[in-house]
């Protein structure tokens, strides 16, 4: 260990690895680069504990953009973080989304979303009840109007995996890893110094990088900064039907995508099971620490799936759990590139859900502004600190 690095990265999950992947895999960078993370368990990590999966299917032309990188980057992913001959294997479902829509204003929203991603390239298509039924014959489509299905690029794969394999292939490029917690970072003006440890030790560096998840906010305000993030409780439950629906779809060899009903409740497969979830009828900020799962929101979504398909009547649950979205209470998105007057404090926060997913394009893109100054492969400058100043959101019509 050094006493100072040129990067160093709070927050050694998917994020923080992604920066330091792209940070090391670029020629033109020649620095230093130090991961400190709190929990080398990743028990507790926004990561470990995430639904994971991919899409393209957004509204705003940035995140479609950023989710086409993703996918393509994690279709690929075996041989570029291969070492020593170890290729990892994400196990990648490319099952798709499958957007319902039951109201007029819902229909809107995915034409409109639709015209934005079809001028991008993204493989989406618009299907009204009939092919609805025709793709997915269990499903009940009387009170829907229109659906949105992505044919390719989207599907979900290993959280686990994907962070494991940033990990390793930055350490094997020269990434040094600690495992410690940050309890003071050094300021001086407009410029972040250095960080203190819990051990004692303090450790000097040219940037910082906030990639500490739902704790952000905590890391941001150690340098006497604001970041409008705040850890927001998300319940996954895992069921076991009685008689599963898998292999009757007439699209996908039988696989079936993953579901976000007009209701708000989604599931997906997992294995010969199904993973699934809704959005919390209310969603109040919680403890860092707080990861009991709401029990009450299976009940509303075993109705809501039960009212869609015939299959989802008889379900048993075989698995829960709780995790943390880092939740951007400005609107909902990811804030990524520098303070607007502490120019070497750079955020990687507020993914609001989207971490996994968008952890490729948005480690990329902090990494080109550390060593650029600026965006380049993408511009991400729309999701940058400054509209968090201006109060202005980044409007996004697509969020789970």
């Amino acid at each position: 260990m050094r006493d100072t690095y040129d990067v160093v990265i709070v927050g050694g999950a998917v994020i923080g690895s992604a920066v330091a992947y792209f940070l090391t895999a670029n020629p033109d960078f020649d620095g230093s680069v130090l991961i400190i993370e709190r929990d080398p368990t990743f028990a507790q990590a926004s990561t470990s504990l995430s639904s994971s999966a991919i899409r393209n299917q957004f509204s705003n032309p940035v995140n479609v953009q950023i989710g086409q990188f993703g996918t393509r980057f994690i279709r690929n992913f075996a041989e570029t973080m291969e070492v020593d001959g170890e290729k990892p294997d994400l196990n990648f479902h490319e099952g798709g989304y499958l957007f319902l829509a039951s109201t007029d204003e819902q229909v809107q929203i995915l034409r409109e979303n639709h015209e934005v991603q079809k001028s991008l390239g993204a493989d989406v298509v618009l299907w009204n009840p009939d092919q609805i039924k025709r793709a997915f014959p269990h499903l009940r489509v009387d009170d829907l109007q229109l659906a949105s299905y992505g044919q390719s690029g989207e599907g979900w794969f290993s959280n686990t995996g994907l962070m494991n394999g940033f990990r390793k292939k930055a350490r094997a490029q020269g990434a040094d890893y600690l495992i410690d917690e940050v309890t003071d970072i050094a300021r001086e003006g407009d410029r972040i110094t250095g960080v203190t440890l819990k051990s004692g030790q303090s450790i000097a560096c040219g940037t910082l990088v906030n990639a500490s998840g739902p704790r952000a906010a905590q890391t941001a305000a150690m340098a006497g900064l604001t970041i409008p993030v705040e850890p927001r409780k998300r319940s996954l439950f895992v069921f076991d039907c009685a008689q599963t629906p898998e292999g009757t779809a007439a699209v996908n060899n039988g696989r079936l995508p993953l579901m976000i009903d007009p209701s708000g409740s989604f599931c997906r497969p997992e294995g010969k099971y199904f993973l699934s979830g809704t959005v919390p009828s209310e969603d109040p900020a919680v403890d860092w620490d707080d990861f009991e799962p709401r029990h009450e929101e299976f009940e509303r979504i075993w109705m809501d799936l039960a009212e869609r398909s015939p299959a989802f009547e008889a379900i048993k649950l075989v698995n829960f759990w709780a995790g943390h979205y880092a939740f951007n209470t400005l609107d909902h998105n990811v804030i990524a590139g520098p303070h607007n007057e502490v120019r070497n404090f750079i955020f990687a926060n507020g993914f609001s859900g989207h971490g996994l997913q968008q952890s490729p394009a948005v480690g990329r893109g902090v990494a080109e502004w550390i060593i650029y100054g600026e965006f380049r492969a993408l511009d991400l400058s729309e999701i940058g600190y400054d509209r968090v100043v201006r109060n202005e959101p980044f409007l996004e019509k697509a969020v789970i």
